[in-house]
């Protein structure tokens, strides 16, 4: 799929601890079955999904865990915080995900929530393997170079 421009969209939650802590080898986007309070309330930029992972419920992709705050003005009429949400794909789509992760053991990790261009709820999607220890400071270790190699050639010495 092709990656979404980030100056046509607005975001709404961000995982910035997927890349992290999982090796993401492809990233998919999908579409988010939402209630109207929580699009009133993903448009206030509350949302978390630091704890939220896809999976399958029967023949469709699920969001689970991710936390979607109720929205204040609706009183009675107001979600559920931490239901489950129809991610919406293709059905070969959802297959060949669901064949990974079952398969070969991989694990769908939601990366961020944003708005589109046409005002559309998106998730952006990575498939993946979880990392091991050591690689997660190696990770860390590079990251540290690069920084300290930007400062250098910054300061000229």
């Amino acid at each position: 799929m092709k990656k979404p421009d980030p100056e046509r969209y607005r975001l709404a939650a961000d995982n910035r601890k997927a890349r992290f802590n999982y090796e993401i080898k492809e990233t998919v986007e999908a579409g988010i079955a939402l209630q109207g309070t929580e699009i009133k309330s993903l448009r206030g930029g509350k949302a978390t999904i630091g704890e939220s992972y896809a999976g399958p419920m029967g023949t469709e992709l699920f969001l689970f865990n991710a936390h979607i705050p109720e929205y204040l003005e609706a009183n009675r009429f107001n979600h559920e915080v931490r239901r489950p949400r129809k991610l919406l794909l293709h059905r070969r789509e959802i297959n060949k995900l669901m064949g990974a992760v079952q398969r070969d053991g991989m694990a769908l990790i939601p990366l961020k929530v944003y708005f589109n261009d046409r005002g559309r709820a998106k998730v952006e999607l990575g498939l993946g393997k979880g990392k091991k220890l050591h690689d997660k400071r190696e990770t860390e270790k590079e990251r540290d170079w690069n920084r300290d190699k930007q400062r250098l050639l910054k300061t000229g010495g």
